[in-house]
């Protein structure tokens, strides 16, 4: 086997290995569940759901909202979920404020009591993401975290979290990424 079959062979092993320990916990099938739930009740009331991460978790969170405001893999009516993503904003708070301030300002702007916020991090110590969760709180928004390596500092800010298995940022990702997919799949159902 060459050095490039291995790491595709390990690669692949290590992703299989960490979603069989991501599937096999009963407590995070059940937060997965009570999410759903939640993203459900959330447009039901007319709510609508922020979603911030940094890096690939951003392009997960702006590929979220998008499964949401255009389709996932049937027509339905758009839902209002948003990922805090404008290259102008957070440039502009970033000199502004601060790079720390870049998704907390757009919380303060966009949210309202009873929304939902979802924060995308790999390993929870991310201060912009933090700055986000505390003015969601005072705002009244229900904070939910996709995160890993333990949680860091972010955990204690979410209302409800699940943390990824795995050491590095792609794995984890990936596993983020594949649970935002089953969410619409499982919240179109609970929505039809």
């Amino acid at each position: 086997m060459s050095r490039i079959e291995h790491i595709f062979e390990a690669s692949f092993r290590d992703a299989q290995d960490l979603l069989s320990l991501y599937v096999g916990d009963a407590g995070i099938q059940a937060t997965h569940v009570n999410l759903a739930e939640r993203i459900a009740a959330t447009f039901q009331s007319g709510g609508k759901i922020l979603i911030a991460g940094n890096g690939g978790s951003m392009t997960d969170a702006m590929h979220f909202a998008e499964e949401w405001t255009g389709r996932f893999r049937s027509d339905r009516k758009p839902y209002p979920a948003m990922a805090l993503a404008d290259p102008a904003h957070l440039s502009c708070v970033a000199n502004d404020y601060g790079f720390e301030f870049g998704f907390s300002r757009m919380v303060d702007a966009f949210a309202r009591p009873n929304d939902l916020l979802i924060l995308l991090s790999t390993s929870g110590n991310s201060v912009n993401l933090l700055r986000a969760a505390e003015a969601a709180k005072k705002i009244g928004c229900f904070v939910f975290g996709f995160l890993g390596r333990g949680g860091g500092p972010l955990l204690e800010l979410c209302d409800q979290a699940i943390i990824a298995p795995g050491t590095t940022a792609d794995r984890i990702q990936e596993l983020h990424l594949m649970s935002l997919h089953i969410l619409i799949e499982a919240t179109e159902e609970l929505l039809a």
